[in-house]
């Protein structure tokens, strides 16, 4: 838990779930975490999705997530928003992230009084999770201005070449674990335009690699931009959520790899978090819906 000095919390609560009981990794910046919501997959579909997204991420990070959930996890499915494959990140950041992953005084420098000798040697037993899988649950809606954001164009944003690597790196990953490595673009006016998709798309055909860009499905996803955002058009709010969350239900189904586990007794911890995850979601959105029927 964060107050027993675990960093990012919630994207790291994987670790505490039941061994190879994943089936679909989500990687990414805040713009993943806003924007899929595992317990409804799970409610509508049975499959198990966990959202290792954390506020700004880089991908040598996000590199570092896939690898230690693969330690104990076997999903057949990888999603990296892509977001974080335009963020810039310098030399220092990700040598830092290398140097942690050896040296882990690094990574839990805040906690040094509390440590106790067991803690020097040994493997770490993580226990803890996170009801809401990674999921970063906020109703307010802040309406953003639609405009021509996806207005096309032949042009292509250029992506770093220490991007490109790491992206490879995550794929090949993947294809050594035998799990599907996809790129999706979720729907934001402040971070996506028509250049980035085409960046995106030249990548995933040199990758051989799916990719969905949802701000160029209007009709299929249906986002309403005065509606469905918190915070003008950069991230999505709940509603935004559950309608890009269904819609990547429905794409999860159609591959035919997953399975339903909702009646699996293995399971019953993720009908439990259901059931926590609707008690802590009602209430606020009546508070904030003023009105507005939930999805």
């Amino acid at each position: 838990t964060r107050e027993l000095g675990m960093e990012e919390a919630s994207a790291n609560g994987i670790l505490g779930e039941k061994e190879n009981s994943i089936d679909v990794l989500v990687l990414g910046d805040s713009e993943s975490y806003s924007s899929i919501s595992p317990m409804e997959i799970w409610k509508e579909t049975g499959y198990t999705v966990y959202v290792c997204g954390t506020k700004g991420q880089h991908l040598g990070y996000s590199a570092t997530l896939l690898e230690r959930a693969f330690e104990r996890q076997s999903p057949k499915v990888v999603i990296l928003e892509t977001n974080a494959i335009y963020r810039n990140v310098s030399w220092g950041a990700l040598m830092y992230e290398k140097v942690s992953n050896y040296f882990s005084i690094f990574r839990y420098h805040d906690r040094w009084k509390s440590l106790k000798w067991e803690d020097f040697g040994g493997r770490s037993h993580s226990t803890w999770t996170d009801d809401f899988k990674g999921y970063c649950f906020d109703a307010k809606a802040e309406p953003g201005v639609k405009k021509d954001y996806m207005k096309y164009t032949d042009e292509a944003s250029p992506i770093s070449e220490t991007n490109k690597q790491y992206v490879r790196q995550i794929r090949d990953f993947c294809r050594s674990e035998g799990a599907e490595f996809i790129l999706l673009s979720t729907p934001s006016t402040k971070n996506w335009n028509y250049k980035r998709h085409n960046g995106i798309q030249a990548l995933a055909d040199s990758l051989g690699c799916a990719y969905l860009d949802l701000n160029l499905m209007e009709d299929q996803v249906g986002i309403d931009w005065s509606a469905d955002t918190r915070d003008q058009g950069d991230h999505l709010n709940y509603f935004g959520a559950v309608k890009v969350t269904r819609f990547l239900a429905g794409y999860l189904s159609e591959l035919a790899v997953l399975e339903d586990h909702r009646d699996d007794p293995d399971y019953a911890s993720w009908n439990e978090a259901l059931e926590r995850y609707e008690i802590s979601v009602k209430p606020n959105l009546l508070k904030e819906d003023k009105g507005r029927a939930a999805p």
